[in-house]
């Protein structure tokens, strides 16, 4: 990419939209095009053609999209569906139908089969049924891929597809039911210490395996990709390192401060028992992740404490 060509990241405001664009700052990357939400509605297919016909980016990062945990998609699957839909099919056709250069698309790794053989590798893709509790969702982002790799073949354009394992770090969603578990965890465990609760209880029975990367670091990865590799053939980002959720917890308590016991509601679903993505084609790319679990585990608590704490 050049430094001087226009930019646009979509999602900016969000965790990954807002460490892509500081990747790109801190790089020397000055011609960011950034559009909140009030200004346009990445829904509204109208919008997202007038934009792109006015602005005319070189190179989009697709990082916008509706995100929750096990409980929100499992409540609101056709917000979901609809809402991930909507943003991509717009936002692709309209970068194919204004000539963008090159485009990534972020997925997820929730498009990966429930009982996929692990490390998952990227041709597991539509190999098996998807967990049921983040179907829509998953769905979305298949169908979101998939359009890349038809308008590379039928128009030749440069859309690549990332698909990243769990995220956390700075700009997460911390709220109490609706955020992701890592994010969820270190909220429950500040208000545990704050009002001296004996007891958190966690969802599950705290048996499934998760693996996690800085927010930072999948920025990283995206803006290296968009360097350096063209292709069809999706590219898993991860750490490659996989934790339980019972010791996941642990940690952030043991970070936050917390002193108390640690519970498991068994009552409540698992999701996926085990889901570590095979990293070897990134690797093989020349990227590797740099922040460790517990360093990025630290610095989300300092971002959930600047935001967050006290409100």
């Amino acid at each position: 990419m050049e430094k001087t060509e226009k930019i646009y990241v979509a999602g900016h405001l969000g965790m990954v939209g807002s460490a892509i664009a500081r990747r790109l700052q801190a790089l020397g990357y000055a011609n960011l095009l950034l559009a909140p939400f009030e200004e346009l509605d990445l829904r509204r297919q109208v919008e997202v053609e007038n934009f792109f016909e006015k602005e005319k980016p070189t190179y989009v990062f697709l990082a916008a999209a509706k995100v929750g945990g096990i409980l929100a998609n499992d409540t609101y699957p056709a917000d979901f569906i609809y809402d991930n839909l909507a943003i991509e099919t717009n936002i692709l056709h309209s970068a194919y139908q204004s000539g963008v250069k090159k485009l990534l698309f972020l997925g997820s790794s929730c498009i990966y089969p429930r009982n996929a053989p692990q490390p998952i590798r990227e041709e597991s893709l539509l190999t098996g049924e998807l967990e049921k509790t983040n179907e829509a969702y998953s769905l979305a982002k298949i169908a979101g891929l998939k359009m890349c790799e038809f308008f590379n073949r039928q128009y030749g354009t440069d859309f690549i597809s990332v698909m990243p394992t769990n995220l956390y770090g700075p700009g997460d969603n911390y709220h109490p039911q609706d955020s992701h578990v890592l994010p969820a965890l270190i909220r429950r465990f500040h208000e545990a210490k704050e009002s001296g609760a004996p007891q958190v209880t966690i969802w599950g029975t705290g048996a499934p395996l998760r693996e996690f990367l800085y927010a930072d670091d999948l920025a990283d990865a995206c803006v290296y990709l968009m360097n350096t590799y063209s292709g069809n053939e999706t590219v898993n980002i991860g750490s490659g390192q996989e934790v339980s959720i019972a010791e996941l917890a642990r940690l952030v308590g043991q970070i936050v401060g917390y002193t108390g016991q640690i519970a498991c509601d068994a009552s409540k679903p698992d999701g996926t028992p085990r889901k570590l993505l095979d990293i070897s084609k990134l690797n093989g790319l020349g990227w590797r992740c740099a922040t460790g679990l517990e360093d990025g585990v630290r610095l989300a608590y300092l971002d959930f404490l600047a935001r967050y704490a006290g409100r």
